[in-house]
């Protein structure tokens, strides 16, 4: 069972200081994360969720966010895909070939656009098994990395799952294992992954929250989150 409490803290700890976070569709997890950051800033951290009422200033969706990205103001923001490999390459679009896929998603939208610009984007995916984390993807939606021509202010921070945390090394172009989850062991999660990546000797354990942050937690959900995310703050009731 996924510790979403553990998960919002890691990656509250991950946004750190940022000025602005940003959130798109279907981000609970780390919607919830970036309210805690903000918590944790004293109210001065602004974050924008996509569909948002509360927490949105932009009257324009996507359009504004877009133009926000491009001129440097947002620090934070959050990608996933079907597919992640060892490069940190997302694929949005389908399995298999692309011009005959063997299944079709909904498409990239604007992640490879933002993951050109945006400083720090952490990418998230709650299911960690081989065929999620891949040595290759079928498709590239988004490049983890461009060549030292390309001007590329944006890129990827660290690879986030229900298992472990990477951290992503740029020189290298490769992912770095942080932390495991409690329960989880070095060899399981290289078992369950896909790619290689680089790990110390004894991979330190993920902190886990304690139980006044944990209420912390369940209360930003049901009295913040809940807005956007109604069903997802419903479950974490329970």
């Amino acid at each position: 069972m996924t510790d979403a409490a553990l998960l919002i803290s890691l990656i509250a700890d991950l946004i750190g200081d940022a000025e602005h976070v940003a959130t798109g569709a279907l981000s609970p997890i780390p919607t919830a994360a970036a309210m805690l950051a903000r918590r944790r800033s004293g109210g001065r951290m602004r974050v924008t969720i996509l569909g948002s009422r509360r927490n949105s200033r932009f009257t324009d969706g996507a359009k504004e966010l877009f133009d926000c990205a491009a001129q440097g103001r947002i620090d934070v923001f959050f990608l996933s895909g079907a597919q992640i490999d060892g490069e940190a390459n997302i694929n949005l679009l389908g399995i298999g070939d692309h011009r005959r896929p063997k299944v079709r998603f909904a498409g990239s939208f604007g992640s490879p656009y933002l993951y050109m610009l945006v400083p720090r984007v952490i990418l998230f995916r709650l299911g960690h098994d081989r065929r999620a984390l891949v040595p290759k993807v079928d498709f590239v939606s988004a490049p983890g990395w461009s060549p030292p021509h390309v001007h590329r202010p944006g890129g990827p921070q660290a690879l986030v799952t229900g298992r472990c945390v990477f951290d992503w090394q740029r020189a290298a172009r490769r992912f770095a294992l942080r932390s495991l989850h409690p329960g989880e062991t070095a060899e399981g999660v290289r078992e369950a992954t896909g790619f290689d990546y680089d790990a110390p000797a004894a991979p330190p354990v993920s902190p886990v929250p304690d139980a006044a942050l944990r209420e912390e937690i369940r209360d930003l959900v049901l009295d913040e989150v809940a807005e956007a995310y109604p069903r997802f703050a419903e479950e974490f009731r329970i």
